[in-house]
């Protein structure tokens, strides 16, 4: 599943234009792990009169595979369950091969934690709706995630462990 998508940004004002323009391009997309587990199953399946507590985490990591190469992993899982009774378990580890070339330093870590996952996410939805109808359920639709405020917070959580170990 390889799709491409490429983001520039405009030369620098009184630039000539020689200078490399900034690129972020999708080399490839894949599913590394895909888990779909239904463990009371058919008696989970049978008619409910309200809909079950779904618990949705996700976690994004990203590794560098050469200087301009990043691998960037958008790690979502959901559980639905009723009561003590799990419904349905799904866990979906989708990744992408990102290039990235000349953008200053200062921005790779917002590019890799908040616009790669971005757009990487889509795709995961349909994977993990998609399991969860071919399980009996109807298709789990994630909400978009907000993958800025995510950074933001792991950042302040960074920032406020590092004062901690200098103090």
């Amino acid at each position: 599943m390889a799709k491409k998508a490429t983001e520039t940004a405009k030369p620098a004002a009184g630039g000539n234009g020689a200078e490399a323009q900034p690129t972020l391009n999708i080399l490839t997309q894949y599913v590394k792990d895909l888990s779909f587990e239904s463990p009371n199953a058919p008696g989970s399946l049978r008619e409910r009169s309200g809909a079950p507590g779904i618990n949705i985490n996700v976690n994004v990591n990203a590794n560098p595979l050469s200087e301009k190469e990043f691998d960037v992993v958008l790690v979502l899982s959901a559980q639905a369950g009723e009561n003590k009774d799990t419904l349905f378990n799904v866990e979906l580890t989708y990744g992408g091969v990102f290039r990235i070339e000349g953008f200053p330093q200062e921005h790779m870590l917002p590019l890799l934690f908040i616009e790669c996952p971005r757009l990487l996410f889509p795709f995961a939805r349909q994977i993990v709706a998609e399991a969860t109808r071919n399980g009996g359920f109807p298709p789990l639709m994630i909400d978009p995630i907000d993958f800025a405020g995510m950074f933001q917070q792991k950042m302040a959580e960074e920032q406020a462990k590092s004062k901690v170990e200098t103090s």
